[in-house]
């Protein structure tokens, strides 16, 4: 018989170990085969007889639970197996049902409670417009430097000095590249009508 699905009867004298018998139990030393020494005051050798009898049976019972225990495990690591789920998932399975837990209580509720609390009072909204307030005249701040900038860049463009240099350039990259490179036609940049690039620089 499988001892996965075998059922236990805790009164009977095999306690479902089927076809073992107890005499495949490691023998365990401890409290049964202590040898006779000094009874506790009060108690009587018949009263402890049937105490060791008690504790044989009870250390019995553990041992069987403990087989059964493990082929009910094996038997479900078998399932699981058989249907897909790997400890990954049943990770994530438990991760989610954690995070479940702890919103749903108290500590956390509390905590969100008096979150809720700070986020209405007086002194958070104050403080939350005055954020608000400079975060507004910065950008406009940043703007109007922007701005400034932009345009002075541009009067530099149009300057004369400027200009110069924009020749100055054009004139090494003729020398450099030649007038055929990038689909250019061939001139000279001191031609009465130069070709000028009026990207950005």
């Amino acid at each position: 018989m499988d001892s996965a699905n075998q059922d236990i009867n805790l009164n009977s004298p095999h306690k479902g170990l089927g076809s073992d018998s107890l005499s495949d139990m490691p023998e365990e030393r401890g409290a049964v085969a202590v040898s006779p020494v000094t009874l506790p005051p009060g108690l009587t050798e018949e009263e402890a007889e049937e105490l060791r009898l008690e504790l044989t049976k009870v250390e019995e019972e553990i041992y069987t639970l403990r087989q059964v225990l493990s082929a009910k495990e094996r038997h479900a690591a078998e399932l699981k197996r058989k249907l897909g789920l790997s400890p990954l998932s049943e990770l994530k399975q438990n991760i989610t049902k954690s995070w479940q837990d702890v919103q749903t209580s108290n500590a956390y509720l509390s905590a969100s409670s008096t979150l809720d609390d700070i986020a209405n009072s007086e002194v958070y909204k104050k403080t939350q417009e005055t954020f608000s307030q400079a975060g507004q005249k910065t950008s406009a701040a940043f703007s109007t430097v922007g701005t400034a900038i932009s345009r002075k860049l541009g009067d530099m463009r149009n300057s004369p000095t400027f200009k110069s240099f924009e020749d100055r350039v054009e004139n090494l990259k003729y020398k450099v590249v030649g007038g055929n490179a990038n689909g250019e036609s061939a001139h000279s940049p001191n031609d009465s009508n130069p070709v000028q690039d009026n990207a950005p620089f």
